[in-house]
């Protein structure tokens, strides 16, 4: 008897089973459909992501290659026809985003490691800090080469390149500060732990364990605030202005990659147009180059 009734209730359990097995199947089916189609718009957007990258790099080599000679890098910029070169704007730039990088990376970083680290002072203080820094992060660049004209060019009566590099390094700042504090944040307690209990002192805890374990994240946002700052026109057409002749002083007007390129590629002058093409693959090649070259040597650095 004991046998028919197990029996029994094995058979009358057994659609109860089977339905909720289906029921198992058509979720899993759902679920893998949905996987596969999310996967597939991932795809998409990466090859379309891909596509426009490589687009803009064989414009930029197709119209620019022809421009890399020799005179390019030798010979200052010249009227029409003269067969003039950017060399005054290489390193115009050069020297301009290097003292802004100089001027803005420490201050950023310092202001970064305040809001990760010294979250336990005056959180009011702590929350108008990292406002004012989201709002120079989305602050449209040509209002803070407005700024550094009102504040340095009127002042002193002339443009200088000094002023277009503060005008950058404002734009440097604010990438700086959020990219440590995100990347000091990430690093674990217990590392912070570790270090006190063995009787560092804080900024040795900072300095020695907190940013060197979050060092590839802030040269990435060193890297990040370079690039922006590399091809930014408009602070510089307010206060380092341009010079077609050489100049390399900080107190000068200044000649920039940036700005030949503005005032070339507007030209009707078919030489000037093709030295704007090349202006815009080496700003291009020269941010490529460094940031493969950082990658490359944080990669050997974690081996």
């Amino acid at each position: 008897m004991a046998g028919r009734e197990n029996a029994a209730a094995v058979a009358t359990s057994a659609p109860c089973a089977s339905g909720r097995w289906q029921g198992d199947s058509l979720s899993d089916m759902r679920r893998r459909m949905v996987d596969r189609v999310a996967t597939g718009l991932c795809w998409l957007a990466t090859i379309l992501v891909l596509l426009m990258l490589f687009s803009i790099l064989f414009v930029l080599v197709r119209n620019g290659l022809g421009g890399l000679r020799w005179v390019t890098f030798v010979h200052v910029t010249l009227p029409p026809g003269q067969g003039g070169g950017l060399a005054n704007a290489i390193v115009g730039s050069l020297i301009q985003t290097g003292l802004a990088v100089l001027i803005g990376a420490p201050v950023g970083l310092l202001v970064g490691i305040y809001l990760a680290e010294f979250t336990a002072t005056d959180g009011r203080f702590i929350n108008l800090v990292r406002f004012i820094s989201d709002l120079l992060l989305s602050a449209p660049s040509i209002l803070v080469g407005l700024f550094i004209y009102m504040i340095v060019v009127v002042p002193t009566g002339h443009f200088s390149g000094m002023a277009g590099a503060l005008a950058l390094s404002m734009l440097v700042v604010p990438v700086v500060v959020r990219t440590t504090e995100d990347m000091l944040r990430l690093v674990p307690l217990s590392m912070r732990e570790a270090a006190i209990a063995l009787g560092a002192p804080r900024w040795r805890v900072i300095l020695f364990v907190c940013l060197r374990a979050a060092r590839d994240g802030v040269a990435t946002g060193i890297l990040l605030a370079l690039a922006r700052v590399s091809g930014e026109t408009a602070p510089l057409l307010f206060t380092s202005l341009g010079n077609m002749n050489w100049s390399v002083s900080p107190a000068a007007p200044m000649a920039s990659l940036p700005v030949t390129i503005y005032q070339y590629a507007g030209a009707a002058y078919e030489d000037w147009t093709a030295l704007a093409w090349t202006g815009a693959l080496l700003i291009t090649a020269g941010i490529l180059m460094i940031n493969i070259t950082v990658r490359l040597g944080l990669g050997r650095n974690r081996k």
